[in-house]
């Protein structure tokens, strides 16, 4: 395990800060292709070579392809960067890339813009960037539950996983990781193409993520003590509607930011290919959120990237202790 370097945290540490200032800048990715985009592209490859007669064992054939590439590039990365005196700081640059710290608020933030600066059909442009759900269907409760939903499950996927993934495995743990969570997102719906193909996928990004996903609750739950947060309303929610939630990980982060926020999420939603009936996290509460929730639930989500910070440089003490 990776944890026993004495290094690992404090990297990551250092990677949290560059990505929670720095971000995605877009000058950069405009030119070059950012290593998720690759690793997109890899598995359409996969997708069109091997997803031919939609059998399980091809979509195993093709995760497995692709944790090996992600894994061994990963290893590749890690060793030439200690091989040079000056390396540490491209395996920073490489983690902080693979974090989603400031792309995650910029996305949702913007849909908060959209709203103030084009009202209600802007700010369904602005959400269906960053959810699956037919924009049309939503009012403004619905845009505004659904960018809050998807602060707190990719504050989980974006963030807490890919950093629990580092300190674990380093940067073929992290890359491995964020090569399944790509694919889980492109390929592992139930859909008459994915849903035998797209097996392995779903069920390793399941996987992957159920620590994180408590992690990311606990995380939450932390935040939610400082005032103006319900941290009883959050625990409460976990325990009573988190498992009660389709995904077995995302109603985790759901469940205890909306009862922080005295909010009812998740529920009833429409996608594409239909309606789909899911419980309510924090039933009891407000399912009339408004803009103003979306700012609210952003100040909520930095405080809560700050309790990571916080745990990870916890670790890292610990390790120089040691």
């Amino acid at each position: 395990m990776f944890l026993a370097d004495q290094t690992v945290a404090v990297i990551l540490l250092a990677a949290l800060a560059a990505d929670g200032v720095l971000g995605d800048p877009p000058q950069l990715w405009d030119r070059l292709p950012h290593p998720v985009v690759l690793m997109g592209r890899l598995i359409g490859v996969l997708d069109h070579r091997l997803n031919r007669s939609a059998e399980r064992i091809n979509g195993v054939m093709a995760i497995a392809i692709l944790v090996l590439v992600a894994g061994g590039v990963g290893v590749a990365i890690h060793l030439l960067a200690r091989s040079h005196p000056i390396g540490v700081l491209l395996e920073t640059l490489m983690a902080a890339i693979l974090l989603a710290q400031r792309s995650l608020y910029d996305h949702v933030n913007a849909v908060a813009v959209a709203f103030r600066e084009g009202g209600i059909e802007a700010a369904r442009h602005a959400v269906s960037r960053i959810v699956g759900r037919d924009p049309e269907r939503l009012d403004e409760a619905g845009i505004c539950r659904a960018a809050i939903e998807t602060t707190a499950e990719n504050y989980s996927d974006g963030v807490v996983a890919p950093a629990f993934w580092y300190l674990v495995g380093g940067l073929p743990g992290m890359m491995i990781y964020k090569a399944v969570n790509t694919a889980d997102s492109m390929i592992g719906h139930r859909t008459p193409r994915h849903e035998r193909f797209g097996w392995a996928a779903a069920r390793l990004d399941d996987l992957m993520n159920y620590a994180p996903a408590r992690i990311s609750a606990g995380l939450i739950w932390l935040a939610a003590l400082l005032p103006e947060y319900d941290h009883r309303s959050a625990a409460r929610a976990v325990r009573e509607d988190g498992p009660l939630h389709r995904s077995p990980n995302a109603g985790w982060p759901e469940a205890a930011m909306a009862g922080a926020l005295g909010l009812a999420l998740a529920g009833p939603r429409h996608y594409a290919a239909g309606k789909v009936i899911d419980a309510w996290m924090n039933r009891d509460g407000d399912r009339e959120a408004g803009c103003g929730d979306i700012r609210g639930a952003l100040r909520f989500y930095v405080r809560s990237c700050g309790m990571l910070v916080g745990a990870v440089a916890l670790i890292a003490a610990l390790q120089m202790l040691v």
